[in-house]
């Protein structure tokens, strides 16, 4: 595995406790907010400001457009995008300091690290990084690692979304091809969790295999595949970017001092596998 995906690994592990983790729910509570995907788009996309769902639907990419609307922009109406990026980090740290109370180590050994590399990173073309990046750090280490891993895992997302249109997929086709690659989440729990219809799922198979991605048993086709690794590659490559002059030692030190924390995550039963992330489990 590549430093770029093992990286990524370990920054998307360490930031997704802000989906999965109880404290994130139990704060969007507080404010008022019901339900996941209410508070999903809220605080995902409360960097950007109170933003419309259009922006929401490009930059998120791979989500229903009528699914979007459902919850942007009236979430901004019961909580502030300030108020929610505070209260999210605040969630996802107190996530890591109950999952891996070791987490406050971690910060100090990596976050010089993390923060050299975020400002390294290209922002061109990277709204959701951008948006993340300008955000005013907070003083807490914990909390700092964790904007920092969410920086740098936006970061790798505004690229891959970069890699697959540069390819012609829209997200349905995306997740379609991604179903069929069989290593991940189901087609039923993509197309749930990304508020696609059967009838929006089944067209963007026809699309696929009107394209010579699919065979006749509805698989894969090999010009698929290579276009499935073709568009990982290039997210390795774009993701690796603010790495590209960092020695291999300090990539290895960065990788084992982010290790422990990622695998007592990822074992601690918080975040489920397969995901429609499409985070693997860690082991150490």
């Amino acid at each position: 595995m590549n430093f770029a995906r093992s990286l990524w690994l370990r920054v998307e592990t360490l930031h997704a406790v802000a989906y999965f983790g109880e404290e994130t729910g139990d704060a969007a509570r507080s404010l008022g907010i019901n339900g996941f995907w209410s508070s999903y788009f809220g605080f995902r996309a409360a960097p950007m400001g109170p933003v419309e769902a259009g922006l929401v639907e490009a930059v998120f990419f791979n989500f229903a457009p009528s699914f979007v609307r459902r919850w942007v922009p009236s979430v901004w109406s019961v909580a502030t995008p300030e108020k929610l990026v505070t209260t999210r980090r605040e969630a996802a740290a107190r996530s890591l300091q109950r999952l891996y109370p070791e987490i406050g180590g971690v910060a100090a050994d990596v976050n010089a690290a993390l923060e050299d590399a975020v400002a390294r990173c290209r922002s061109a073309g990277r709204p959701l990084f951008s948006a993340n990046r300008a955000l005013t750090m907070p003083d807490d280490p914990v909390e700092r690692l964790w904007q920092l891993c969410t920086s740098l895992r936006e970061h790798r997302g505004d690229g891959h979304v970069a890699a697959l249109t540069a390819k012609g997929l829209d997200g349905l086709e995306a997740h379609v091809l991604i179903a069929l690659e069989g290593h991940g989440a189901s087609a039923e729990d993509l197309q749930r969790t990304r508020g696609w219809t059967a009838d929006d799922w089944s067209a963007a198979v026809d699309r696929c295999a009107a394209r010579g991605w699919l065979r006749s048993d509805g698989t894969l086709s090999a010009s698929a595949q290579q276009l499935r690794r073709d568009i990982e590659a290039t997210t390795d490559r774009l993701a690796n970017q603010p790495f590209d002059d960092v020695d291999t030692v300090s990539q290895e030190r960065l990788l084992h001092n982010l290790t422990a924390a990622a695998v007592a995550v990822s074992n601690s039963g918080t975040i489920r596998y397969p995901n429609p992330i499409g985070l693997p489990a860690m082991s150490a």
